[in-house]
């Protein structure tokens, strides 16, 4: 048997990590037995879908690098499919035309309720045939005839057995009175004609499982696997949502995270491989089995996400590291083009950053032609009597026949030397001319990324008449 999985996402707003990790698990385990992932827009829910939602989904998908071998596929494109298998569904008597109106549903439930009883269709169309003063041409719905005896039975491959007796389940509708397929209608015919073979969804959908197997009955086609994965929570233990931070995919992007961080933060919510917390994506490939998902919840983590995402910025494939930074350069407005190596920026930036939002923060300066400089920093370090240094610094540094590391720091040191300070009391002033402020990688380094044109201009901007008057004012 090939293993076929799917991810079936509605787009009616942006891919959430729940969603991510639903999608992360299908493709994991659809690689790991060297089966198909399909991706599937259902997209029946026609008052709230949207083609931004739509577009957002696969941009996330692209993002993280969950390639799917099929689609997307929509469900509003297969609607005379729909039709199709519901005129066979009512030719066998497993489906039925239900002509009750809103009012009488509203009545019947609220009259169930009222009598403590679990709100559910009481049947009255399904003996067939139209309602004595009914119009047969009226806008209608069809239903599910539900086995009303017996019971359901499945084996979830997180949860273990799982029995449901049909005398608890509804007849619920199939097709709206406007023709198009509720969920549990569409899920179905689309898990049974593209050969899905295991479902890997959250367990929200436990109660929706029994319904489908027994439509699937119905039609005589055999159900597939089932496994429903616990869901999210934030840190105060309740169900991960907007009020705990970002929750959408790309949002994750926008606050300079890495996709191997958020793919490697998501697949240990749920999954574990002993001890192991890091994992590439070819050891998640190799080490992944449904078997091993916990029925517990669990609790996202910020700081996790935090740590990962710097080891993927310091350990991470450089040219991939290196993309992502150059959108978030774009994304402020920052042209990288006539400056030092992005991969130079984060082998010298990434042990001081956790995102690549910070990075560009502290990088900025790096590109641009002008500085902006910290008052406080300006004010505690440059003063008149380190101007000197910096004038001494001017002209070994214009000197030098080669801009490389070593004869940065032989320069810093030496004029330091000279003028009898500790090389702090030169090497500190320097930086802040430079860059704007008191943090930046090695100060050396930091020269070498700026490259000795910017580092003189700056310098000669600190050291014009008016500088000191100017920001020491401010």
């Amino acid at each position: 048997m090939t293993v076929v999985t799917r991810f079936a996402p509605s787009p009616t707003g942006t891919l959430h990590i729940g969603g991510a990790r639903t999608a992360l698990y299908c493709w994991l385990y659809a690689r790991k037995t060297h089966g198909k992932f399909i991706l599937r827009i259902e997209d029946t829910d026609t008052e709230r879908s949207t083609q931004a939602s739509t577009a957002a989904i696969l941009d996330a998908m692209t993002w993280l690098g969950l390639h799917y071998d099929e689609g997307p596929y929509y469900q509003m494109d297969r609607l005379a499919r729909y039709r199709a298998v519901i005129e066979q569904l009512l030719a066998t008597g497993h489906a039925y035309r239900c002509y009750c109106s809103k009012e009488r549903l509203d009545e019947m439930r609220t009259a169930q309720m009222a009598a403590k009883k679990k709100p559910r269709y009481d049947g009255r169309c399904r003996a067939g045939g139209v309602p004595t003063g009914v119009d047969p041409t009226a806008p209608h719905v069809i239903r599910f005839a539900n086995p009303q005896s017996g019971e359901v039975v499945f084996e979830d491959l997180v949860r273990g057995q799982l029995v449901f007796a049909n005398q608890e389940l509804d007849d619920l509708v199939l097709i709206r009175t406007d023709g198009i397929p509720t969920y549990n209608f569409g899920v179905v015919i689309d898990d049974w004609d593209m050969g899905i073979t295991h479902v890997v969804r959250g367990d929200d959908h436990i109660n929706n499982t029994p319904r489908q197997i027994n439509i699937l009955r119905a039609l005589g086609a055999s159900p597939p696997h089932y496994a429903h994965v616990s869901m999210i929570l934030g840190k105060d233990g309740k169900r991960l949502s907007k009020r705990h931070g970002a929750v959408g995919v790309m949002q994750f992007r926008e606050e300079g995270y890495l996709p191997e961080a958020l793919l490697n933060c998501l697949v240990r919510l749920g999954w574990s491989h002993g001890d192991q917390e890091i994992f590439s994506i070819t050891e998640m490939i190799q080490h992944f089995e449904i078997a091993h998902l916990q029925r517990a919840p669990a609790a996202f983590n910020a700081e996790k996400l935090d740590w990962l995402n710097q080891h993927y910025m310091k350990q991470g494939d450089r040219a991939k590291v290196a993309a992502e930074l150059a959108w978030h350069f774009e994304r402020v407005g920052i042209e990288v083009k006539n400056g030092p190596a992005l991969v130079d920026i984060i082998d010298a930036q990434a042990e001081r950053c956790k995102t690549l939002v910070e990075m560009v923060q502290k990088s900025g300066y790096f590109y641009t032609d002008t500085v902006t400089y910290a008052a406080a920093a300006v004010k505690k370090n440059l003063t008149a009597d380190v101007l000197p240094h910096l004038a001494h610094l001017r002209a070994a540094l214009a000197a030098l026949p080669q801009w490389e590391k070593s004869a940065i720091h032989a320069v810093i040191e030496q004029v330091a030397t000279t003028a009898d300070v500790k090389m702090g009391k030169v090497a500190q002033p320097l930086r802040v001319a430079v860059t704007g402020d008191t943090v930046s990688p090695p100060i050396d380094v930091t020269l070498v990324l700026l490259g000795k044109a910017r580092t003189l201009a700056r310098l000669d901007a600190v050291l014009h008449p008016d500088f000191l008057e100017k920001n020491h004012n401010c």
